[in-house]
């Protein structure tokens, strides 16, 4: 299997075709999966704003001055209620507001992104990601995977993970199959768009690279069953279920990381914004 970025994708505007972008700018091959950025998504579906487009409300008013106070820095409260305006529910306001969107990703600040907006302040996730996936890849013929960046709990750092997909199945179900000793599988459920989503965005960057589609050419999903519930349901959800109850403890927080510490840990100092 091997990948490579697409080179020669211009600025994306309002209304362009993304499929067509794509398939002007590479050769695709019977097999390939294409992974796009859902920034040129967002873009060509017009999901750009402007935070004057959004009036805070008292609970935007009071996330962002709770939030500004934590961090020693004023927040302005239109960003809040974007977060909002785009969220099905928060999980956490403070000290970030976890969100979970509408179409089921959870992520921070309803993933809206603040940077490589030329043309506006905010750049909102597309409505229905998989929608999108689906539009582009009857263009394209070839499966589609709309990728964004989201940080994990529990760990440091950032990695690529699918919000929309079409023309392949979400997950490779192991379930039933047996390991080289014969034990039969009970719970393994691949996530193969996230792991294509995070290969490509080996390459698709982060910065100001400006190669937003990447090509998956060789990938075989195999003889698996397939699986599309990437996101899991709220019921039995866990750990969803805890956040409802959970309240920000600074102290408690530096409390516990001191016990780390004793017992040879590291305090990981996560990040809030």
């Amino acid at each position: 299997m091997e990948l490579f970025a697409v080179e020669g994708i211009p600025e994306v505007r309002p209304g362009d075709d993304v499929g067509e972008l794509v398939a002007d700018a590479v050769d695709l091959r019977e097999g390939d999966v294409v992974c796009v950025s859902h920034s040129i998504v967002s873009k060509a579906e017009g999901r750009g704003a402007d935070l004057g487009e959004f009036d805070p409300g008292p609970r935007a008013e009071r996330i962002a001055e709770r939030i500004g106070d934590l961090a020693g820095e004023e927040k302005d409260p239109r960003f809040a209620q974007a977060v909002l305006d785009e969220s099905a529910e928060l999980l956490t306001e403070e000290p970030l507001m976890l969100a979970v969107t509408r179409f089921g990703h959870i992520s921070v600040n309803a993933g809206i992104d603040r940077s490589n907006v030329p043309d506006s302040d905010l750049l909102l996730l597309p409505e229905d990601p998989s929608a999108s996936a689906e539009r582009i890849a009857e263009t394209l013929d070839a499966p589609v995977v709309v990728t964004d960046t989201s940080g994990r709990p529990f760990r440091q750092g950032q990695r690529g993970v699918a919000i929309g997909w079409a023309g392949l199945p979400a997950a490779r179900d192991w379930r039933g199959e047996t390991d080289r000793d014969g034990r039969e599988l009970g719970v393994t459920v691949e996530a193969v768009v996230d792991e294509l989503a995070a290969a490509a965005n080996l390459l698709t960057g982060e910065g100001d690279d400006g190669l937003p589609v990447v090509v998956v050419r060789g990938f075989e999903f195999g003889d698996h069953e397939p699986h599309d519930g990437l996101f899991r349901s709220p019921e039995g959800d866990y750990v969803r279920d805890a956040l409802r109850e959970w309240e920000y403890d600074r102290e408690r927080l530096r409390e516990g990381g001191d016990r780390a510490d004793d017992d040879g840990g590291a305090d990981d100092g996560g990040d809030t914004e």
